[in-house]
């Protein structure tokens, strides 16, 4: 009896790991987006942010130019830089170049998609339809799978599952 609580208690602490689901990978033209996010958003927040994956295949640059969101009413790409110790936040005017060949990964504490004047908030477990705009592969409809309030990276839901304590000499 004691193995079929454990086993049962093994089974369930994987399966909570598990419940995020992903986004799938976007292709268009030579750019592969994946790993789009963002984080439930708290009670009144009007920002939030968006983080993917852009890799290019091709033998061309492309540049994200823009974004849309119909849930904000304003979209941009930014950029976040430290100068003399001050984290500084500012829209990408030019956009975003993806070198041939390259990945660009825009993640917490970088590069970012910024969605203001958000018109509802972000609920774990949504996803958000967003539309970017490239000079060479066009606009690409991408959705980002919102993870928790505290999530750093996708499937992460916003809890550390590395600093869960080690139960494997628990007797039950």
């Amino acid at each position: 009896m004691k193995n079929v609580g454990r086993t049962l208690l093994t089974i369930s602490l994987l399966l909570s790991g598990c419940a995020v689901a992903q986004a799938d990978d976007v292709k268009a033209g030579d750019l592969v987006i994946s790993q789009a996010w963002s984080r439930a958003t708290p009670g009144g927040a009007k920002v939030a942010g968006g983080y993917l994956t852009i890799e290019n295949k091709g033998t061309a640059a492309d540049r994200l130019v823009s974004i849309s969101a119909d849930i904000a009413g304003k979209a941009e790409v930014h950029e976040m830089t430290m100068d003399k110790g001050v984290m500084k936040m500012r829209a990408l005017d030019k956009g975003l170049v993806i070198d041939p060949g390259k990945t660009v990964k825009l993640a917490p504490g970088g590069n970012h998609l910024m969605l203001q004047e958000l018109k509802g908030p972000f609920k774990q477990g949504d996803k958000v339809p967003v539309t970017l705009q490239f000079e060479k592969a066009g606009k690409v409809a991408v959705s980002l799978d919102v993870q928790g309030v505290g999530a750093q990276a996708p499937g992460d839901g916003g809890h550390m599952m590395k600093k869960m304590p080690d139960h494997s000499g628990m007797k039950m």
